[in-house]
């Protein structure tokens, strides 16, 4: 019901910055959940941001990142960013865009909530 095509990512020097972006395609409701999902080798999927898009557009974030990352949202252009400044070797992994229409209060950092998933775009910060 959903397509999402992330992009973005690439490899940066510890504390640089990358913004990523998730195009979405297929929804005509504003009643959405969509949010910022990464996963390092040998390590679990973690959420990382989301936002509620709909009315407030609400957002949510991991401890990890609150403060050095803010996620967005455009709705003419249907798409989330996911802004990340201050860039730790901790932040590595691939980046996976998420979306679901579930109610504000499931729109949260657990993966199984969503249905809808990107390729997923890879991050790599050096120290």
């Amino acid at each position: 019901r959903v397509q999402l095509v992330e992009s973005g990512g690439g490899s940066v020097q510890a504390g640089g910055s990358l913004r990523l972006s998730c195009a979405a395609s297929g929804y005509t409701s504003s009643n959405n959940c969509m949010g910022w999902f990464r996963q390092a080798p040998g390590k679990e999927r973690e959420g990382v941001a989301v936002i509620y898009i709909g009315g407030g557009s609400r957002t949510y974030y991991a401890d990890s990142v609150k403060g050095r990352f803010t996620i967005s949202h455009d709705n003419r252009e249907n798409t989330v960013y996911l802004q990340m400044n201050s860039l730790k070797p901790e932040d590595t992994a691939m980046y996976y865009c998420a979306a679901e229409w579930i109610s504000w209060g499931r729109c949260r950092l657990v993966d199984y909530e969503y249905s809808n998933w990107g390729q997923g775009t890879q991050v790599t910060v050096s120290s």
